[in-house]
């Protein structure tokens, strides 16, 4: 009897031997107890691949129920890897068993051809398994063997330290007159920031609103560019486009804009509809005026 099979075997006394009960080995790999098989699982994917063992021989109820031991002595952490890795091979393993188990009937040469596709599918998939885990095993040597290095700092020696390189200069005295000729003919002057926009005059909403009723009566529709094409500053054209909204709100005028953030043109209302309108000499945008006897705050 092998050593896995004595510790599978031997009764559970404390926490060492029930890991081992639950398919622990020396090496910290699932042990697999058969009845025709006992040793680490990795030997049973290889004996399976390489034709040995038959798949039909395997009862994969009783691998489970070691594994789910096995896992279940194993903390959360470290049995995350190995969980995945199992449900990957054993779910291959049941569809292999599953194909050789079932009876197939009489079936024609197509058939015959697509079964022995699916069992090389699976074979391969376990050769692929053991693939990975040869890789992993590498990459955990090398990264081992990496762990014990360190770079070795030296520093520059004295000798060396105060060697200077040659200097090479490459402009000719002209260029380099040229370049100072240059920074001498550059602006100096501090920048200075103007206040004027601090004291702009204030713009009449309703003034504005009254010179766009005149281009309108004048010419029937303008586009938006052509009523603010001779605006002196932005409040100005702020003015008439509020001015735009007031009109528009009264039944005044009409906007038409063909495509999205295309050209807005103002088409006036009829002559009729504008003499019932009357609008108010004052608006809501223009500042109060205050009254003479008041002071300035």
């Amino acid at each position: 009897m092998s050593t896995a099979q004595q510790d599978a075997s031997a009764p559970a006394a404390g926490d060492a031997e029930t890991s081992e009960a639950a398919g622990h080995n020396e090496s910290g790999g699932f042990v697999v107890t058969l009845e025709n098989f006992s040793g680490p699982f990795d030997l049973l994917l290889g004996l399976i691949s390489k034709r040995k063992l038959d798949i039909t021989d395997v009862a994969l109820a009783e691998v489970t129920d070691e594994f789910i031991a096995y896992v279940t002595a194993l903390r959360a952490e470290q049995s995350l890897d190995e969980l995945s890795n199992f449900l990957l091979v054993a779910a291959t393993l049941l569809d292999l068993k599953t194909a050789r188990l079932l009876p197939r009937g009489d079936v024609d040469d197509e058939l015959d051809l697509e079964l022995l596709e699916a069992r090389d599918l699976l074979f391969a998939r376990l050769l692929q398994y053991r693939a990975y885990k040869a890789v992993s095993a590498v990459f955990a040597e090398q990264m081992a063997h990496a762990a014990t290095r360190t770079a070795r700092s030296v520093p520059l020696e004295e000798g060396l330290r105060d060697i200077l390189p040659p200097l090479e200069i490459t402009a000719t005295p002209q260029v380099l007159a040229a370049i100072y000729a240059t920074v001498l003919q550059r602006d100096h002057t501090p920048p200075t920031v103007s206040t004027d926009h601090l004291h702009l005059p204030q713009i009449s909403v309703a003034e504005q609103r009254t010179v766009v009723l005149t281009r309108l009566g004048q010419h029937g529709q303008l586009t938006f560019s052509d009523l603010i094409a001779d605006a002196e500053s932005t409040m100005v054209v702020v003015a008439r486009f509020l001015a735009l909204l007031e009109l528009f709100k009264a039944g005044m005028c009409d906007f038409d804009q063909p495509a999205p953030l295309g050209e807005l043109t103002v088409v006036a209302a009829e002559a009729a509809d504008l003499a019932t309108i009357a609008l108010p000499d004052t608006d809501e945008w223009d500042a109060p005026t205050p009254a003479d006897d008041e002071e300035p705050t």
